[in-house]
């Protein structure tokens, strides 16, 4: 009797965590579909009900604030993640170095540590770095750091692949009061569980080992350590090269960005004089992949490594109309229109994190009489994306420094990044 309640705890706890993480997985691939369309297209209603209240008559067929295409499927709706981000808690079996998904929440106090081996998105290589890492924690005498005032070291994991068969393993660990000597020792056992041990089997190409004292530390706040194997890993997409980063921003599913800049490509109707401006470049993927067809391509991006590696893919793939600039977009992105002559037609793509785009950012971009044309493609269109689009679309207002003439939405389009999730990527085209 007891082992069926066990057992059936912990059913109910997978259960659980495959319904947090993806909640659409019980329903077939043609429904996950609906259920995302009309999820977007309650977005457009509402941002035409806010454009209304601005005073601009924005309602089209629908209720909608521009017409919204059905969503583009997945090329693949299995294991399509090439990052997972594992975290190290306590599990329901009371393991406290339980490496998987959060199920609970801090306010209840009910969290719990799941490891993610049925979880659809989420790839067999991940869960077998995953697994391999806990092993080695759990024979690791210094303990997992679940609150960070109760000490402890043992935290998150990073794993990044690639269709190119690249595996690179990044480990968050808080050095409390260790010395040097100490985090020395516990570097050289990571590294010799991985390239020697049981977690040889993983065949990682990079290793890398970050001491942090914050829940999100950048390179540039702890720098990414490498402890074996090459500094970045590669991938191809739609016939380039491209080098990532241990922090680098890359779409989570590279089949599914294929499709997406490709269509992108053919929104921008760019010709051999536009200039194309990608705000949010990451790698450069968006910029490098339309290279061929505009005349030039202006990227700015916060994460310097980032910028690194998308100036090293221009150079590797012989793409030489392209220049990045490193730093905040609100800081770059003026001065750079400022100095813009207008001599040729700006088409601007933004891919924002969910924060979406600083306002400064906005108001150069509407500011600036030359981007006629702008792509906005949001992970998130539903939370800060959508001040952005109105503050896009509103009338000129002197006190916001909003002297451009308004954008409009003219096209939605909704891509599935993210199957068995309930997340889309829009990209809404705006013109004037």
């Amino acid at each position: 009797r007891n082992q069926d309640s066990s057992s059936s705890g912990h059913c109910l706890v997978l259960s659980r965590l495959a319904d947090a993480v993806t909640p659409l997985w019980r329903l077939p691939y043609q429904e996950q579909l609906q259920v995302k369309y009309e999820s977007q297209r309650k977005i457009l209603q509402t941002l035409a009900s806010r454009l209304e209240e601005l005073g601009i008559d924005a309602q089209k067929p629908g209720g909608l604030c521009c017409p919204l295409q059905p969503v583009v499927p997945s090329p693949i709706i299995n294991g399509y993640r090439n990052k997972s981000t594992f975290s190290v808690n306590r599990g329901a079996d009371g393991n406290p170095k339980t490496v998987g998904l959060y199920v609970g929440t801090g306010r209840e106090r009910n969290i719990v540590c799941v490891k993610a081996n049925h979880v659809e998105n989420i790839p067999s290589k991940h869960k077998q770095v995953a697994q391999c890492y806990e092993e080695f924690i759990c024979r690791s005498p210094l303990d997992s750091c679940i609150l960070f005032h109760e000490g402890g070291h043992w935290r998150e994991l990073v794993v990044r692949t690639t269709s190119c068969g690249h595996t690179m393993a990044i480990i968050t660990f808080h050095p409390q009061q260790l010395s040097q000597e100490a985090l020395a020792t516990q570097k050289a056992l990571l590294k010799e569980f991985f390239t020697c041990g049981p977690g040889a089997v993983c065949a990682l190409t990079s290793l890398y080992f970050q001491e942090s004292t914050m829940t999100r530390c950048s390179h540039e706040q702890s720098p990414y350590q490498l402890l074996h194997g090459a500094p970045h890993i590669f991938e191809e997409l739609l016939g380039l090269r491209f080098r990532i980063s241990p922090d680098a921003f890359f779409q989570v599913n590279t089949a599914g960005a294929e499709v997406l800049y490709q269509a992108v490509g053919e929104l921008c109707q760019a010709t051999g004089d536009t200039v194309l401006l990608d705000i949010c470049c990451g790698t450069g993927t968006i910029g490098l992949s339309l290279a061929h067809r505009v005349s030039k391509v202006i990227g700015v991006e916060v994460v310097e490594k980032a910028i690194e590696d998308a100036e090293w893919n221009a150079a590797f793939n012989g793409i030489s109309n392209c220049e990045f600039h490193s730093g905040k977009a609100e800081a770059v992105l003026p001065q750079l229109l400022a100095s813009w002559e207008g001599a040729r037609p700006l088409v601007a793509v933004v891919n924002p994190s969910r924060a979406g785009l600083h306002y400064r950012v906005v108001r150069a971009i509407r500011n600036c009489s030359s981007i006629r044309r702008l792509l906005y493609i949001s992970c998130k269109p539903e939370g800060e994306a959508m001040r952005n689009f109105l503050e896009l679309c509103c009338p000129p207002d002197p006190q916001k420094k909003l002297a451009g003439e308004p954008f409009a939405p003219v096209l939605a389009i909704p891509f599935d990044m993210f199957p068995h999730t309930a997340h889309c990527e829009l990209v809404l085209l705006f013109t004037r």
